[in-house]
């Protein structure tokens, strides 16, 4: 008696988003966030609950074709992070980010100032 199986190979869940980022099916997960929460030590279960857009079988394809294809996928994820600290750095620069906490605490705390001494004067 002989047994006969079909198996069907199907592609990665993955699409290009208009940033050069991978994102999981029609999710807005993106390949980062994913593999971020697996090298965290989280199961494909967890990762399921976590995401709850992701179908499991979109998590578990993912990964597996993470770990066949690692060096491509460890090179993208280095691209991107690189890409988002140069972005960081621009926009600190332009926009001068640092103490903006600060500044705007003070500003609220000037206007309020000048809130109470305008009622006081009516």
């Amino acid at each position: 008696m002989s047994v006969k199986a079909e198996f069907k190979v199907s592609a990665p869940p993955f699409r290009w988003d208009e940033s050069g980022g991978i994102r999981i099916g029609q999710s807005r997960v993106t390949l980062d966030s994913l593999l971020a929460a697996y090298h965290s030590g989280f199961t494909p279960e967890e990762i399921a609950f976590q995401y709850s857009v992701l179908h499991l079988e979109e998590i578990y394809s993912a990964i597996a074709y993470y770990l066949n294809h690692r060096q491509e996928i460890d090179n993208y994820l280095e691209q991107r992070r690189q890409k988002a600290q140069q972005q960081r750095s621009e926009l600190s620069q332009q926009y001068n980010l640092v103490n903006l906490r600060q500044r705007l605490s003070d500003h609220a705390l000037q206007a309020q100032g000048e809130l109470i001494s305008d009622a006081s004067t009516s």
